[in-house]
């Protein structure tokens, strides 16, 4: 079983920054690719970002691209997702995944394990 925490979630005005991070503690190994999620009010919950195992490999959802930067410390267990130039449309829950496997993918079912989510909220 493996645990993820995410914290770093807040209230930003636009055009501001965060950095999210996802702790990964228990059963918790290197060979996990991670990824971050968001799900805004009534909204279905949509890709953000994507990290391979290594590091090696990343993949960000269009709209956030040029603008979010993912990352991980393996020696941490933790992954970052650093996001510049915040919009109000930016404002979500965001949570952080893990899949066994070393691949980073963008589908929710992908993964099997989740964090409770942060909030990240912009305000114009």
């Amino acid at each position: 079983q493996v645990q993820l925490v995410e914290s770093g979630g807040g209230l930003v005005q636009a055009g501001g920054s965060l950095r999210l991070s996802c702790a990964g503690s228990g059963r918790t190994s290197s060979y996990y690719a991670m990824g971050w999620f968001r799900q805004a009010p009534g909204k279905e919950r949509e890709f953000v970002a994507a990290i391979s195992w290594n590091g090696g490999s990343t993949y960000l959802a269009d709209s956030v691209k040029g603008r979010f930067t993912i990352s991980r410390d393996t020696t941490k267990n933790t992954v970052y997702l650093q996001m510049n130039s915040l919009r109000p449309e930016d404002t979500a829950v965001y949570y952080c995944a893990a899949r066994q496997g070393g691949a980073a993918r963008t589908e929710e079912y992908e993964y099997t394990y989740w964090g409770q989510g942060t909030q990240v909220t912009v305000s114009s």
